[in-house]
């Protein structure tokens, strides 16, 4: 494959997704140093967004207000300056995001492995609830029975000095 710079061997193939538009670029060993692929210190999204709609005056003079940060400089360094730079550089951020995510909202996520665990204390109140149960029904085999795995579960969790 060549270069999609030159005409050189390309080994280095990156794949980057604009307004749901699939782009592949095919790059040089020279032509990714330069522009700071190899290396993930200095990515630089400005240089891999070439090919990206130009913004218009608006967009172009955007400034962070609390650092300064400017949209050329974002541009360049595809870093931002601070908190606030997400608010001010909000309608240049969304699309890039959406492009890359399936949405621009974090809307967390529960650890696989920890889904639907029960907890010492969720054991701890369904025993209780049973044996209030058991006491309201007069059914006192079962309600001692409860209260003894309830001492039982309490002893076990509880630190031991």
């Amino acid at each position: 494959m060549k270069c999609h710079h030159c005409d050189s061997q390309a080994t280095v193939h990156l794949t980057q997704i604009i307004n749901g538009q699939m782009h592949k670029m095919d790059l040089c060993e020279s032509c990714a140093q330069e522009k700071g692929v190899t290396s993930p210190d200095n990515l630089s999204i400005g240089s891999l967004l070439d090919d990206q709609p130009k913004m218009d005056a608006s967009t172009a003079s955007m400034t962070c207000e609390s650092c300064g940060t400017t949209h050329q400089d974002f541009k360049k360094g595809g870093r931002l300056g601070c908190e606030a730079c997400y608010h001010v550089f909000r309608p240049v951020l969304e699309p890039l995001l959406d492009g890359m995510h399936a949405g621009i909202n974090h809307l967390g996520k529960v650890p696989t492995r920890s889904a639907g665990k029960k907890t010492v204390q969720d054991d701890e109140d369904a025993l209780r609830k049973a044996l209030q149960k058991a006491v309201e029904e007069e059914n006192y085999e079962k309600a001692a029975e409860l209260r003894d795995r309830l001492k039982k579960l309490h002893t076990q969790s509880s630190p031991t000095a």
